[in-house]
C-alpha cells in the first residue's frame, strides 16, 4: 500500500512578530530614502544633461537598494522557519476491482486483499520490498523443521476484545473448512494448529516446508463475533460488510455507486489501539473502479491521491504532472497458459512452436512498456544469484517448421490438419490491458496459421461466475491469468501435478514425473540461498 505516514508539510514560523517585521522593513525603506536624497536628489541638477542611460541605471541602483533591504529583513525571518508535516487530511488510493465482500478469508481480488490488508492483523507480514517481518507475532521457534511456536504481542480487536491464539486458531480452522470456500485452504489442508496458551500457538506439518513462515500472513478474524456463524454462509452475514479487525484502520462505511467513477469507496479511520505505529491521516479512502478507463479518467481527474497498479501507459507517460510513479517489483505475472487436457495442446510440438511464435517484448510494448520482463514460469526477481533461464527467441520462421512438422499445414491461409482447422480459443476476464495482450497475441499466432476466437468474461456480471465457469472445470484452451507467486519462488501449486484439480491451481493440467519431484523436494530444504 501507499505509504500512510505524514502527508502535507506544514511550515513552522519563528517566534519573530509582526511588529518586529514592520520595524525592520521600515528601517530598510529609511536607509533607502537616506541614500536616494543624499546621492541622488541633491546632486540632480549636475546631471540634468547627462544621457538617459545614466538616469537609468541611477534608478536600477535605487531599485537594488530597496530590494537588498527587504531581502535582509526577510531573510533573517525565513532564517528562523523550517519544513515540517502535520497530520490529519483524507488519503483516497484508487485500484480496479469490485468490493463484494470485506471478509478477509474471501476476498478473491487485489482490492478486496488491499481492504484486508488495511483492516485485519496476520501474523507475518510484507514490508515494502517484499521482505517478511513479524506482525503479531512477537517470536518464532522451529522444531524438527516441522514444528512452529508462535508468540503472540498484546494486540486488541477494534471492538477492545483481545486477539487470542483462539482467534488464530479459529480462523485456521474456518479457512481449512471447505464450506468456507476461502481461496487459502491450498495452505492449508495438511497443518494441524492447536493452541498452547493466551499467547502462543503451534503449527505442526506433516513434512518439512522450507517456505512455511510465508504462509502465516493469512489475515486472523474474530472468533467470539464468528463463532455462531455458520461457514456456508459467511459471505452473506452482517460481518462481511461491516468487519471489525485488528489492523490499522477500522471500518467507517461502504458507498455504493453515485460517487465520481468510482463503483464503491471504503472508508476506514484510525485504530487509535493498534499495537504499531498510528496512521496519520483522518481518513483513507480506497476507491475501488470497474475497469482501467474509469479508473484512468479517476486518475486524470485527480480524484485519488494515489493509485495501485495504475495502468502502465499512464504510469510511464499521460500521468498529471502532480503524480508522481514509484515502481516496485511484484512477486506476480501474468501468463499464458496451455490447457494440456485439450487435444491439440497436447502435442508438445505445437506448444513449443506457439511459444517460438510469441513475442513477449512486443506485448509489454503493447501494454505501455515500464512492465518487468517475464518469458518463463519463475519470475527473475527471484533468482538471487546465477544464471537466469530463459525461454528461446522469438522465431517465427522456426514456428512455422514445427507446426508443419506436427502435421498441421497451410490452408486457405490458416492451418489444417485433415478437415480439422488449428483453432484456439484464449478466456481470461474484461480487462482493457488484457484486451491489448490479446489483440498482440493474436497477431503473432495467426502470423504463422494459427486462428484465434477470444473469450473475455466480465467479473462484474451478476450472470457469470469466472472461478466456478471457467478455473475449475478448466473450460478453456489457453488461458491468461495473473498468479501471485509470492516472496518465496515455490511454484508447486501452480505446476506439481496433485494440483492439477478443481480445487487446485494448475491451470495447464501440467503433469511430468520429473517436475513432481523436483518441486517436492524444494520444499523439504532450508538453505537460505
Amino acid at each position: 500500500m501507499s505509504d500512510l505516514g505524514d502527508l502535507q508539510p506544514k511550515p513552522q514560523r519563528s517566534a519573530l512578530n509582526r511588529k518586529d517585521i514592520t520595524r525592520r522593513l521600515k528601517r530598510a525603506g529609511g536607509v533607502t530614502q537616506r541614500h536616494a536624497r543624499r546621492f541622488i536628489l541633491r546632486r540632480i541638477n549636475s546631471v540634468r544633461l547627462v544621457t538617459g542611460e545614466i538616469i537609468t541605471w541611477l534608478a536600477v541602483v535605487g531599485i537594488l537598494v530597496a530590494t537588498l533591504g527587504l531581502q535582509q529583513t526577510w531573510g533573517n525571518v525565513s532564517a528562523y522557519m523550517q519544513g515540517g508535516y502535520r497530520s490529519g487530511g483524507v488519503y483516497a488510493e484508487g485500484i480496479v476491482g469490485s468490493l463484494d465482500t470485506l471478509n478477509p478469508l474471501l476476498a478473491s481480488n487485489e482490492a478486496e486483499a488491499s481492504a484486508a490488508r488495511l483492516m485485519f492483523s496476520s501474523l507475518y507480514h510484507y514490508d515494502a520490498t517484499g521482505a517478511l517481518h513479524a506482525d503479531v507475532a512477537s517470536s518464532m521457534t522451529i522444531r524438527d523443521s516441522k514444528i512452529y511456536t508462535v508468540t503472540l504481542r498484546d494486540a486488541t480487536w477494534q471492538d477492545g476484545h483481545a486477539l487470542t491464539a483462539d482467534d488464530v486458531v479459529y480462523t485456521i480452522g474456518l479457512i481449512k473448512n471447505p464450506q468456507t470456500r476461502s481461496p487459502l485452504r491450498v495452505n492449508w489442508t495438511d497443518a494441524v494448529v492447536k493452541k498452547i496458551n493466551q499467547h502462543t500457538v503451534e503449527f505442526t506439518l506433516p513434512t518439512v516446508y522450507a517456505a512455511f513462515p510465508h504462509a502465516l500472513t493469512f489475515p486472523i478474524v474474530p472468533k467470539h463475533l464468528l463463532q455462531n456463524v455458520e461457514p456456508s454462509v459467511l459471505r452473506e452475514s452482517s460481518f462481511s460488510q461491516n468487519p471489525i479487525g485488528s489492523g490499522p484502520f477500522k471500518f467507517r462505511r461502504l458507498q455504493t455507486a453515485g460517487l465520481s467513477n468510482a463503483s464503491k469507496v471504503l472508508q476506514l479511520v484510525p485504530h487509535t489501539e493498534y499495537y504499531n505505529t498510528t496512521p496519520r491521516v483522518s481518513r483513507f479512502e480506497l476507491r475501488a473502479y470497474t475497469d482501467d478507463a474509469a479508473f484512468t479518467k479517476a486518475i486524470k481527474n485527480s480524484e485519488v491521491t494515489g493509485a495501485v497498479s495504475a495502468p502502465a501507459a499512464l504510469a510511464h507517460s499521460k500521468r498529471p504532472s502532480q503524480y508522481r510513479v514509484i515502481s516496485e517489483p511484484l512477486n506476480k505475472g501474468v501468463y499464458l497458459l496451455f490447457n494440456t487436457r485439450n487435444p491439440v495442446l497436447q502435442d508438445k510440438t505445437v506448444r513449443q512452436a506457439l511459444q517460438l511464435a510469441t513475442d513477449t517484448a512486443a506485448i509489454r510494448q503493447a501494454v505501455g512498456g515500464g512492465v518487468q520482463t517475464l518469458d518463463g514460469p519463475i519470475l527473475h526477481s527471484m533468482f538471487s544469484s546465477g544464471e537466469v533461464p530463459r525461454a528461446s527467441k522469438p522465431n517465427t520462421e522456426k514456428s512455422a517448421q514445427l507446426l508443419d512438422s506436427a502435421g498441421w499445414k497451410i490452408k486457405n491461409g490458416s492451418r489444417h490438419k485433415g478437415d480439422q482447422e488449428l483453432k484456439l480459443t484464449i478466456t481470461t476476464t474484461n480487462s482493457s490491458q488484457y484486451s491489448k495482450i490479446i489483440d498482440t497475441v493474436k497477431r503473432q499466432w495467426n502470423a504463422v496459421g494459427v486462428s484465434i476466437d477470444v473469450n473475455q468474461v466480465d467479473t462484474n456480471s451478476a450472470v457469470s461466475n469466472f472461478v466456478q465457469g471457467v478455473l475449475q472445470p478448466r473450460d478453456f484452451d489457453v488461458l491468461l491469468y495473473e498468479l501471485a507467486l509470492g516472496a518465496d519462488p515455490d511454484v508447486y501449486a501452480y505446476w506439481h501435478s496433485s494440483q492439477a484439480s478443481a480445487t487446485g491451481y494448475n491451470f495447464s493440467n501440467y503433469s511430468n514425473q520429473l517436475s513432481d519431484a523436483a518441486l517436492a523436494s524444494a520444499r523439504t530444504r532450508l538453505e537460505s540461498n
